[in-house]
């Protein structure tokens, strides 16, 4: 899915979403909101000389360090494709990769790019997080504090918010958001249970797209990225696979969502924060990994498996997946929503 790129403006509040797949930026334009979107990637080439006069010729973002020089977003895919090499991601798992040495180096180029000075002291700025993981508790507090320090230094002043409650706040209006916000994402799932727009469960499980794309690639001998593709532009949960690539697409697909549903049932259920409710509550799904044809249909299926302890009204797919959490994110920054 491409994302229109709007040219920054130098003033008003700012919604961020830094995910393992991409950084989005929803931010105030002159008229109205504009969004921007990078691939959270990186490509490494030589540093020579010839090289960095080419990079520079044609506008191309790229970081130089030691020998290498770092290649980013959009045209780090430009340039792997080409070459038939494949991009590293300074993030996995939803959570900063500390295996790649200039990871949040990348980051913030890639942020220097896209977020613009702010016009004032303490601009308003609210970036997404995710919620304490299942598998990894400490991981989330890490990742805040450094992106948190980063975007301080910059001149705004940063609040973060559950990726799971921005959904919510992005997409029931009202301002007394009652519902489950799932992110399911290239890194991870984020889940947000909310009640009158007050966070009540958030937690996240550390598996999304990617894991699809890995387990699909080392079982037919395929590249992740050949796979990722294959997912993005013509999978169809609903029909029937066609070849032994979308056989493991379902299958992985079908593993990831009763993870979830599973999980939903696990922490729900034993939470003593968890409200009693006569009505019933919606589910929202965001995120890249849900824009496969019958995510929601498959997901749907599959937590009717599962007993939980609430009463789900409807499942609804955002309207705009990529851009969602980066859109609640910004309400939040603007005023427009409430926690």
């Amino acid at each position: 899915m491409k994302c229109q790129i709007i040219a920054a403006v130098e003033h008003g509040s700012i919604g961020l979403d830094i995910g393992t797949s991409n950084i989005v930026v929803y931010k105030k334009g002159e008229s109205e909101a504009s969004v921007q979107m990078e691939p959270n990637v990186f490509l490494t080439v030589p540093s020579l000389p010839q090289t960095k006069n080419i990079l520079t010729g044609n506008d191309i973002q790229f970081l130089e360090k030691k020998e290498s020089l770092y290649i980013l977003g959009n045209r780090a895919e430009e340039f792997a494709s080409i070459m038939g090499r494949r991009t590293k991601q300074p993030m996995e798992s939803g959570m900063l990769n500390l295996g790649e040495d200039e990871g949040i180096n990348v980051i913030h180029a890639i942020l220097n790019r896209l977020i613009p000075s702010p016009k004032k002291e303490n601009e308003p700025l609210w970036f997404s997080v995710p919620g304490k993981s299942i598998d990894s508790p400490g991981a989330a507090i890490f990742n805040e504090s450094v992106f948190k320090t980063y975007l301080m230094n910059l001149g705004y002043f940063p609040q973060s918010i559950n990726e799971g409650m921005a959904i919510l706040i992005s997409e029931l209006s009202g301002g007394h958001a009652t519902g489950i916000g799932i992110s399911i994402g290239g890194g991870m799932c984020n889940i947000c249970f909310a009640y009158l727009s007050i966070p009540v469960v958030t937690y996240s499980i550390q598996k999304g797209g990617d894991f699809i794309d890995k387990m699909v690639a080392s079982s037919v001998g395929e590249s992740p990225t050949k796979i990722k593709s294959i997912k993005e532009k013509g999978l169809d949960l609903l029909g029937k696979p066609k070849n032994n690539i979308e056989h493991g697409l379902h299958a992985c697909y079908d593993n990831l969502f009763y993870t979830l549903a599973e999980s939903l049932e696990h922490v729900l259920s034993t939470s003593d924060s968890v409200p009693k409710l006569r009505q019933a509550v919606p589910i929202i799904l965001s995120g890249g990994t849900v824009l496969a044809a019958g995510s929601r249909e498959k997901f749907a299926s599959i937590l009717q498996k599962v007993k939980l302890p609430l009463e789900i009204s409807d499942i609804v797919l955002a309207e705009n997946p990529l851009q969602t959490t980066a859109k609640g994110a910004y309400l939040m920054a603007v005023g427009k929503g409430s926690i």
